[in-house]
């Protein structure tokens, strides 16, 4: 996928990688965005908070990782951080588990796009995650709404301008 690709810009705005998501202005709630800092200041992931629900929890939390970032790493059977971002959130402290991960093929436009279905013990959550070609791991956790593929074709690279501060 050509647009999923490492900026290549000196001084980055705010992650040194492209951020895949929802543009803004097609979400009709609010948007929250969060980084994930390294000890050396570098970006480790961005997580973005979409919520429907007028400010009682998100609807959905996506997450860029790049490789190395320690969100990553997680045990075998262990749910992904945006999943457990999503429960903290919602203020739901149920114990969820990994059910299954099933691999799908999905077309992305002209892109065939491996996506991992994470089944979990808690129904209501939807959870997705895929690797794009810079070693980026995208995945979407979603509350009480299936992902359907047509989701896919939303998500594009936001602007850098979006993670500036001040």
């Amino acid at each position: 996928m050509s647009f999923l690709r490492r900026r290549s810009a000196a001084t980055p705005a705010g992650p040194d990688f492209d951020v895949l998501a929802m543009d803004p202005g097609d979400w009709p709630g609010n948007l929250g965005a969060g980084l994930l800092p390294a000890p050396d200041g570098s970006c480790q992931g961005v997580f973005l908070r979409y919520d429907l629900f007028g400010g009682r929890g998100p609807a959905m939390i996506i997450g860029n990782l790049p490789e190395g970032s320690p969100a990553r790493d997680v045990e075998e059977g262990e749910i992904p951080f945006e999943v457990a971002q999503l429960l903290i959130a919602l203020e739901n402290d149920e114990p969820v588990e990994v059910v299954d991960v099933e691999d799908t093929p999905v077309m992305q436009g002209d892109n065939l796009l491996i996506v991992r279905r994470v089944k979990l013990s808690e129904s209501r959550i939807s959870c997705v995650q895929f690797d794009r070609s810079d070693n980026v791991l995208v995945t979407i956790a979603s509350w009480d709404r299936p992902i359907t593929d047509d989701l896919y074709a939303l998500l594009k690279p936001l602007p850098a301008e979006l993670f500036q501060q001040g």
